[in-house]
């Protein structure tokens, strides 16, 4: 990537802000030292690798284009391959191949190609098998953004289909409700789900602002809600079932944590009903 501008290294993980996030900066700043570092977040949930990958999707299209290291690696150390991925954008996402990165590299124009991380000459000298976003990740994307290695360099290539993805969850509308699932718990603690506005309006038909909802979360709780565009069309601490930014069903509470006030976390399946 040649540029005259700063390159762009883009870094999420679910370190949490302490030495392991400095460790790996510090070695992205001492190959590319002029590179400059986003932080996409540190603070994913331990092990939440589709967490990672929902904001990953979330963000990168917003990034310039650069180098995108993800790490959220339950796996580090075992058979899964460290792997690059080139966006038809022209980004590189580096990271696991555990499905964390692929979601984003749709998001970024779809899949051109993929590679795994073999050639040993761009990671760090001494390598661990538990560490691998400082000894592997991080050199590997900073070399790639310095401009001193090509996409090519970085070890062969792997057919696209042979890539993890993590399953996706959908949903189904039924019996005039729609059955769905919580995907994201974000640190406001409003909840998405799986599906997007075109099932709201096939079960529901197109919805005003305040049309009473129900929301039964599968073994309790149950919770009485409505519709809206905007989390100001309910009173402060109701409940809220929305369209999100990225175009998924989501609910809330205005001003609130509704995953806290509901014990709700990602996974738990969710019909919603007319009231």
């Amino acid at each position: 990537m040649t540029s005259t501008e700063p390159p762009i290294i883009t870094f999420l993980t679910d370190f949490g802000l302490n030495g392991a996030t400095a460790a790996c900066r510090g070695v992205m700043l001492s190959i590319c030292r002029n590179a400059q570092i986003i932080d996409v977040g540190h603070d994913i949930r331990k092990y939440a690798i589709r967490d990672g990958a929902f904001l990953l999707r979330f963000t990168l299209p917003y990034a310039p284009v650069g180098v995108h290291v993800g790490v959220v690696d339950p796996g580090v150390g075992t058979t899964r391959r460290p792997i690059a991925i080139r966006s038809a954008r022209g980004d590189v996402l580096i990271g696991p191949d555990n499905g964390l990165l692929p979601p984003a590299a749709d998001a970024l124009g779809g899949l051109v190609e993929a590679r795994e991380l073999a050639n040993r000459a761009l990671w760090l000298p001494v390598t661990t098998s538990t560490f691998h976003g400082r000894d592997i990740f991080a050199p590997v994307a900073a070399h790639l953004a310095a401009g001193d290695a090509e996409f090519d360099d970085v070890g062969p290539e792997i057919a696209l289909e042979s890539l993890v993805r993590l399953p996706e969850p959908a949903a189904v509308v039924a019996e005039g409700g729609i059955e769905t699932v919580v995907t994201y718990v974000d640190s406001f603690g409003n909840i998405r789900l799986a599906g997007g506005r075109d099932d709201l309006e096939a079960a529901f038909g197109r919805l005003e602002d305040g049309v009473p909802l129900v929301a039964e979360f599968d073994g309790g709780p149950r919770d009485e809600t409505r519709y809206g565009a905007t989390f100001g069309t309910v009173p402060v601490g109701a409940s809220i079932v929305y369209v999100d930014s990225l175009g998924n069903l989501a609910m809330a509470d205005n001003q609130g944590s509704l995953a806290t006030r509901l014990g709700i976390g990602p996974d738990r399946p969710v019909r919603i009903l007319r009231a």
